[in-house]
């Protein structure tokens, strides 16, 4: 599977999935402060609990994501895929049933477990399945493309959410991730699957279709050998060994880790901040939110794919990278109710930065350890994650209240741009290796199952 039109069915799988998990968040901050703070456009207890969440579930994904990543090299991709598919629909189910603060304290339990196996595990597995079925040169038209189509899922979601009611929301979202479930399940071929493994994941009658050439896994054979999953996790050590193989790939972590402590913390307080700043509801997240994923959409699935050959990855990242300072500078002085929107606008170009950063570090690596690369660079923008929240929203809560030391709103806002500058200015100095053909880039000393 060598074009990009064999990649149709994980691209509807990806569309499913990314259309289900956004259109809940335009109305999920509504139902956190009418559950915790009725009648109140600020509060410091939801924003408290939200940064509480983001920074349990970064510490679960700086762990699973390198799993997860190594796991997919092994198991093949469809196999792991099917784990957070099969997870994400409860949270969205429980708040379908009833949205009152014991249901709401439910959910936030569940939403906060799952995720921590689950959250950036499908991006990373299907970045990983595209590395596995396109050449190198074409890699960072596809990853454009595969952004592309998550952008499309966030319009169609985000504007599906401005015109159904808060619990209709609710129930579609959990409706669609199980359609995209079902869907990969039936259609989705898998790309890789180890031949030295005595046991797949998920066992299925014959053989499975793609790359994988393996035994015969239609057996009821008991195998002689446990598998043991955990051996697959990539020690501190082969992580090191991973980052030191290659300067370029060492200089695109540091980028993800300040862009992750940067997107991160401005998802943490935007919400919170245009509600208490300019009294947004639903309806106007929703619409900030499809401009957003527009402008995101027409530019991966048109521009990426013309100014990638054309300016090269390393410069792409950079402009990227510039256009997200000056994205989130503008949410933090915003002076009016219009200007978030004019700064939502600037998606067209910010977009760039994920997909050549993927791109870039997909080069550095042999195919037999595109999840392994993949999951670590994830496991470092997780750790970002940690961190970014425990920074960021205690510094909004306190600027939104009548605590503040001086009167600045968006304060923490603009510490969060601060962050996006140094990964620009960090990706002014990546100079692209020669890709790596298909051999590993040092030795594992993983135990084989």
């Amino acid at each position: 599977m060598k074009t990009l039109s064999g990649l149709s069915h994980l691209f509807i799988t990806i569309f499913l999935h990314n259309f289900s998990a956004v259109m809940v968040i335009p109305a999920i901050t509504d139902v956190t402060m009418s559950a915790l703070c009725p009648g109140r456009d600020e509060c410091s207890l939801a924003i408290y609990l939200t940064g509480f969440q983001q920074a349990i579930i970064g510490l679960g994904t700086l762990v699973m994501m390198p799993l997860i990543g190594n796991m997919s090299d092994k198991y093949g991709r469809k196999a792991l895929l099917t784990v957070p598919l099969s997870l994400v629909i409860v949270p969205s189910a429980i708040l379908a049933y009833s949205r009152t603060r014991n249901f709401f304290y439910a959910y936030y339990v569940v939403k906060t477990l799952i995720a921590m196996v689950c959250e950036g595990s499908v991006p990373c597995l299907a970045l990983a399945y595209v590395a596995d079925n396109v050449p190198e040169g074409r890699r960072a038209s596809a990853f454009g493309i595969l952004s592309g189509i998550a952008s499309s899922a966030f319009v169609c979601g985000n504007l599906s959410t401005r015109f159904l009611s808060t619990a209709s929301t609710f129930q579609v979202s959990a409706s669609v991730a199980i359609a995209s479930l079902v869907y990969m399940r039936f259609f989705l071929q898998d790309s890789i699957i180890d031949e030295q493994l005595t046991a797949p994941i998920l066992t299925s009658k014959g053989k499975p279709k793609g790359k994988g050439k393996g035994k015969d896994y239609a057996t009821n054979e008991i195998p002689s050998k446990n598998v043991q999953i955990f051996k697959s996790a990539p020690s501190l050590e082969d992580m090191l060994c991973l980052l030191k193989s290659s300067v370029t790939l060492s200089q695109a972590a540091v980028v993800a880790f300040f862009y992750s402590l940067a997107e991160v913390g401005l998802h943490a307080s935007l919400l919170y901040y245009l509600k208490a700043r300019f009294h947004f509801n639903k309806d106007q997240f929703a619409d900030l939110m499809v401009i957003t994923g527009i402008a995101g959409t027409l530019s991966q699935l048109v521009l990426m794919p013309i100014l990638a050959p054309a300016l090269g990855e390393a410069r792409l990242l950079a402009v990227g990278l510039f256009f997200t300072c000056v994205h989130v500078f503008l949410y933090s002085i915003a002076w009016t109710f219009w200007v978030p929107y004019v700064a939502a606008m600037f998606s067209v170009l910010i977009v760039f930065s994920q997909p050549c950063m993927r791109s870039i570090v997909s080069k550095q690596v042999g195919s037999c350890e595109q999840g392994k690369a993949q999951g670590c660079i994830s496991g470092i923008s997780s750790f970002a994650n940690v961190i970014s929240p425990l920074l960021f929203s205690p510094l909004t809560a306190l600027f939104l209240s009548e605590r503040a030391p001086f009167h600045f709103p968006g304060f923490s806002i603009m510490c969060v741009g601060f962050a996006s500058m140094i990964a620009f200015i960090q990706s002014l100095m990546i100079r692209i290796a020669p890709p790596i053909a298909n051999e590993k880039v040092c030795n594992s000393n993983y135990v084989d199952a």
